[in-house]
């Protein structure tokens, strides 16, 4: 398998760590122009502009009466969807909902001897965006971006959530992508997909009203939307290809690294796919099973190319080290297959999510553990988190003051006031108290 392998003791390891670490990259320019011009023909011309290019680039013959997904197209997808499909969705659904339930902050307030009362109240917003990718012209459904997505939402208190996804060639949305919406209760679903998507949620057309937060994955077009539109709305992440970074001492099993590595890979040619071990051995073995498993992937074409152009394996000294790489790398999916794991996870500073042990695959997250899979990449898992429902609620600060509290606050207002020269901020106060 032609994947990378260095030591990080050596000047090419050191190197390579480097480039790791600072791996953020926003989009070429000539994505950047394209998407700044879909966003202002959306703005201007509104739901004629969306019809034009998701005739151009998805359904030839999409009408504007197809905009929106009736309810005999949700009836329709109820007949299609397999049983069991249908049970994994719910399933999936309860696991999701009960994990990010425990996410919901409550408005509090403290009150002071002096009658001042002080407090955050927490709010939903009013409305959000959930973008879904098409998914191979729409037979790889992601019903799991759904789910992720729209749960937080609704925990959260959102009034209306609207989905967007780009329909198929016949100017239809697959069947699951449906049922899922169905399952967690969003009723408005909209056919249109990339960067006009979100200029649609973002700005509003006569058919799509404008949303608050928009949220979900997409290719570089949608990334660079959601960024060019972040400040009118909020927006979840800018986010990069997906990564996976595996620590992993002699005690590891190569086979489920290989498959681990994989998962990632699969996803795209540009995905992050990388091991870091204290075992020669190990790594000897992890790359024999590349070989061996390979074959077998339906997407093997896609996970060849990522791990050819950035496929890694780094050989550390001891597993203290190897977590304090990763925390550098601030990876969007970290395993741990080391003895004893829970043990490290002290010392984890910086990642996405973290799976424990060798029977935790990072598909688990995926789908059905619960957390969220819609994760900081790129390394910003330092700076940022999972989406939850805190994405989707602002807050605001309650200040309640008695007579008594002013006067003994007075002078320390009007002395800070008058320092800063605002002289009308110090007579606010002094109108009252004289």
């Amino acid at each position: 398998m032609d994947i990378r392998f260095e030591e990080y003791a050596t000047p090419e390891g050191k190197e390579l760590f480097n480039s790791l670490r600072d791996r953020f990259v926003l989009a070429d320019a000539t994505c950047r122009d394209a998407v700044t011009d879909i966003l202002a023909q959306v703005r201007t011309q509104g739901d004629d502009a969306v019809i034009e290019y998701t005739r151009k680039f998805d359904a030839p013959q999409f009408q504007l009466d197809q905009l929106k997904v009736t309810e005999q197209e949700f009836l329709r997808a109820e007949e299609e969807v397999d049983r069991e499909i249908v049970e994994t969705i719910a399933f999936a659904a309860r696991r999701i909902r009960d994990f990010h339930e425990r996410e919901l902050e409550d408005s509090w307030f403290t009150t002071r001897d002096d009658g001042t009362i002080t407090g955050r109240m927490v709010r939903p917003v009013d409305s959000a965006g959930l973008y879904v990718p098409g998914g191979q012209g729409g037979s790889t459904p992601l019903v799991s971006s759904v789910l992720m997505n729209g749960i937080p939402a609704a925990i959260a208190g959102v009034r209306r959530r609207v989905m967007m996804t780009p329909p198929d060639g016949e100017g239809r949305v697959n069947a699951a992508l449906l049922m899922a919406a169905r399952e967690i209760g969003i009723t408005e679903v909209y056919k249109a997909g990339s960067a006009w998507a979100i200029g649609a949620l973002a700005f509003g057309t006569k058919t799509i009203a404008p949303v608050d937060v928009i949220v979900g994955p997409g290719n570089q077009f949608v990334t660079e939307a959601k960024r060019q539109v972040m400040g009118r709305v909020r927006i979840d992440m800018i986010a990069g290809p997906s990564e996976v970074l595996i620590v992993a001492d002699s005690s590891a099993d190569p086979a489920y690294i290989a498959a681990d590595m994989l998962a990632q890979a699969e996803h795209d040619p540009q995905a992050l796919a990388m091991l870091i071990t204290t075992d020669k051995t190990l790594a000897s073995a992890v790359t024999k099973q590349l070989d061996i498993q390979l074959p077998r992937l339906e997407r093997e074409d896609i996970a060849r190319r990522s791990l050819a152009a950035r496929g890694t394996i780094l050989l550390v000294e001891d597993v203290e080290q190897a977590i304090a790489l990763a925390g550098d790398i601030a990876i969007e999916h970290l395993e741990l297959q080391v003895q004893d794991p829970w043990q490290w996870l002290p010392k984890i500073r910086h990642a996405g999510a973290i799976f424990l042990g060798p029977n935790t695959p990072e598909a688990a997250g995926d789908y059905v553990a619960g957390p969220n899979h819609v994760l900081p990449t790129m390394g910003t898992a330092r700076i940022s988190s999972a989406l939850g429902v805190e994405t989707f609620v602002k807050k605001s600060s309650i200040i309640s003051y008695s007579r008594q509290a002013l006067l003994a606050d007075a002078a320390h207002i009007q002395r800070l006031a008058a320092l800063e020269g605002l002289g009308a901020h110090a007579n606010s106060v002094a109108v009252r108290v004289k």
